[in-house]
């Protein structure tokens, strides 16, 4: 008998209990899953969210590991009762859904499109947007999502480029990396396009110095974390009209605060964190995988590397 603990907020529980057997049971495995935690010492896997009601993993000694129900680990790679392998949720929702909003957004700006729903004025402006093939797209962060994302972009024909930590080679993408290269993509930006980690090393990854180097009326799309932007430096550049546009999915406090800046600046568009969320029949599956993995003697995917910080 595996036994399996739930951690997380008491409305995941809801949500999660029936995609989650049912994923189980399409493994073949006999299991006991339970939000009841209280024997810790006799869990075989954690799976976990942040805001439950574990947060000293001390107890599970007998778990193999905690199989995170987010995709961000900012919010548990640092805690140092956490001794066992954890994992992050990389699902196909979550590609979907994130290269769905990414397109549409990133759409929206090539395609001029607020001009015309917004403008609604009796003035006739007639001039035309480039094709994709002369928009220049830069994709920072080019792992499970940002790839997806450079792709589909790719796919329709824009010119893509993408930064990310380590050298990557991806059809159709030209790919940076190290500070060199990170200054070579923000030079061509016109559509920046922010899907990192968030780190040490990511954390103010656009501030002053990095925004200065954008073309004049660059766009910023950030789905990838708030404190990926400094954002005194970020409306420093927009009401310099540096940056055309800032559409903002993420921010540094959720929910972002009714008094900040943000939410009336003519410049910025604010959507509440929705660009790509976890669902709960695709996650369920990739869980149960792992854990059949993990019974089989197979090595856990999406394994965090806790030096890296993602």
């Amino acid at each position: 008998m595996i036994i399996i603990g739930f951690s997380a907020p008491d409305a995941y529980w809801d949500e999660y209990q029936k995609p989650l057997r049912q994923a189980l049971d399409n493994t073949g495995l006999i299991y006991d899953l339970s939000p009841d935690y209280a024997e810790a010492a006799k869990i075989d896997y954690l799976v976990y969210a942040p805001g439950g009601p574990v947060e000293d993993f001390t107890p599970f000694t007998r778990a193999k590991a905690v199989l995170g129900l987010w995709a961000g680990v900012e919010n548990i790679i640092d805690n140092p009762t956490l001794q066992i392998p954890l994992t992050r949720m990389v699902d196909r929702g979550l590609n979907e859904g994130m290269r769905e909003w990414v397109l549409g957004h990133a759409l929206r700006h090539h395609l001029g499109i607020d001009r015309h729903i917004i403008k609604q004025d009796g003035i006739w402006r007639d001039t035309a947007p480039p094709l994709a093939r002369d928009r220049a797209v830069t994709v920072l962060g080019l792992g499970t999502l940002g790839r997806t994302c450079a792709k589909a972009l790719s796919s329709l024909n824009f010119k893509v480029s993408g930064w990310s930590r380590n050298q990557k080679t991806i059809k159709g993408i030209t790919c940076y990396s190290g500070e060199d290269g990170l200054h070579t993509v923000l030079a061509e930006a016109e559509i920046l396009i922010l899907l990192l980690p968030l780190t040490r090393e990511t954390r103010h990854v656009i501030n002053a110095n990095t925004l200065a180097k954008l073309p004049k009326g660059a766009v910023i799309i950030n789905a990838g974390r708030g404190e990926l932007i400094d954002d005194e430096a970020l409306l420093k550049a927009l009401e310099a009209a540096h940056v055309s546009h800032a559409t903002l999915d993420v921010f540094a406090v959720e929910p972002l605060p009714p008094a900040h800046p943000f939410w009336a600046h003519k410049r910025v568009t604010v959507t509440p964190h929705i660009a790509s969320q976890t669902r709960s029949d695709t996650a369920s599956a990739m869980i149960a995988e792992n854990i059949r993995r993990c019974e089989n003697g197979e090595p856990l995917l999406h394994v965090v590397d806790r030096d890296a910080g993602y």
